[in-house]
């Protein structure tokens, strides 16, 4: 994969704390599947970056999303796992 800088635009989702959606087009959302629209509810715009491989990102690898990218026009990045601690309440 070349290093060449690709536009981006982060979207957040209303709906699921901590899930963004990435696409190769500004507000191109007709080409994403109809259930993700649905879970992911109307798109809040975050930013606009030029994306590269050597870029570092939060939660996501940069190389994987440009791939994405490139071959579907969108990454979806999911909410990082949360695991709750259980403990005794009449401990």
């Amino acid at each position: 994969m070349n290093d060449k800088a690709t536009p981006c635009w982060i979207y957040r989702s209303p709906r699921q704390s901590e899930m963004y959606l990435y696409l190769s087009e500004k507000d191109d959302f007709d080409r994403l599947p109809e259930a993700l629209m649905v879970r992911f509810g109307r798109p809040e715009p975050v930013m606009e970056l030029l994306l590269h491989t050597g870029r570092k990102l939060a939660r996501a690898d940069a190389g994987l999303v440009l791939q994405e990218l490139a071959v579907r026009g969108f990454y979806l990045q999911m909410p990082p796992e949360i695991q709750a601690d259980l403990y005794d309440a009449e401990a």
